[in-house]
């Protein structure tokens, strides 16, 4: 059995690794709809937008008066300052292997410090801070790299099964903050709603989860806001969709107490949580409000994550 100071290092660094991708993979969107502004398409600060997810609001705009490319930029991916940026998370997450180093492989170390020194090199880059796209799609080759390493040569006990269930919990919660952002921040005005912005916003929303070929393989069918939204919540076959992410994170919970043998509320919660997702019906989930369905959702893999803690990690 590991020591929970160490099952708490394992955790909270693939949390990092994984919020950092997602940092990543939110300024690419970011970027994609400013391109709809640019050509005469949107009207909402799509950057603001960035920011309102990242939950960070008030601390950038201690820092900034506008949000801008360059400014959330800076600040979400560069700014080793700002708890939430993509490089403090690769930071911490290669703090806490480094605590846990004795339970990694060789390629799995070798794979996320090589990674978090050559981020420092390259943001030290002019050329990466004028125009951040290539670093941003280095940074997801290697946190997937990482989870290639952490899936190939790490031994299936506790150790892999805590990395394992951080990832899926920040994954689950990072997917339905975009999918939420977009709904009501980023939704056109209503006689917009099916035009030109709307399309080019949902297509770059399913591109941020790499998922804009695999809805049309599935659906065979023109961007849909509640198909998408069904995509992204309820199909199994979507590796970042909710219901794909809570049936990973039940299943290592179970393999948790049947180790331990003892269950605790997290067990509970977990199995409760997948069988709505795995049972859900969008239409139902569109008469309760899509916003209020993700921000309870959001608040119940929060409690998820905290009896996980109170459990194993403290």
């Amino acid at each position: 059995m590991l020591l929970s100071r160490t099952a708490d290092n394992l955790f909270w660094m693939s949390r990092y690794i994984e919020r950092a991708e997602s940092i990543a993979r939110l300024i690419q969107v970011a970027r994609r709809m400013a391109m709809t502004a640019a050509i005469g398409l949107g009207t909402r600060n799509e950057w603001e937008s960035v920011i309102i997810i990242a939950g960070c609001s008030e601390a950038f705009y201690e820092q900034h008066e506008t949000a801008n490319a360059r400014t959330v930029t800076d600040f979400l991916v560069f700014d080793l300052d700002n708890s939430v940026s993509l490089m403090a998370y690769l930071g911490r997450a290669r703090n806490n292997a480094r605590s846990a180093r004795t339970f990694f492989t060789s390629d799995m170390w070798e794979a996320l410090n090589s990674t978090w020194i050559q981020a420092r090199e390259r943001i030290a880059e002019r050329s990466t801070r004028n125009d951040p796209v290539e670093f941003l799609e280095w940074v997801k080759e290697r946190t997937m790299l990482l989870r290639g390493a952490t899936i190939d040569t790490m031994l299936r006990d506790d150790a892999f099964i805590f990395c394992q269930l951080g990832t899926y919990i920040s994954r689950a919660t990072n997917t339905s903050r975009l999918l939420d952002v977009k709904y009501h921040v980023l939704l056109p005005e209503q006689e917009s709603v099916g035009g030109a912005v709307d399309y080019y916003q949902w297509m770059a929303v399913l591109r941020s989860v790499s998922a804009h070929r695999s809805y049309h393989f599935v659906y065979k069918d023109d961007l849909n806001p509640a198909k998408i939204a069904e995509f992204l919540i309820l199909r199994p076959e979507m590796p970042r969709s909710l219901v794909t992410c809570l049936r990973e994170v039940d299943g290592y919970l179970g393999q948790l107490g049947e180790m331990y043998g003892q269950r605790h509320e997290c067990q509970r919660l977990s199995g409760e949580l997948f069988s709505e997702l795995r049972y859900g019906q969008i239409d139902r989930i569109f008469a309760e409000g899509l916003h209020e369905y993700l921000t309870r959702f959001v608040k119940r893999t929060a409690l998820l994550s905290d009896e996980i803690s109170r459990s194993y990690l403290s």
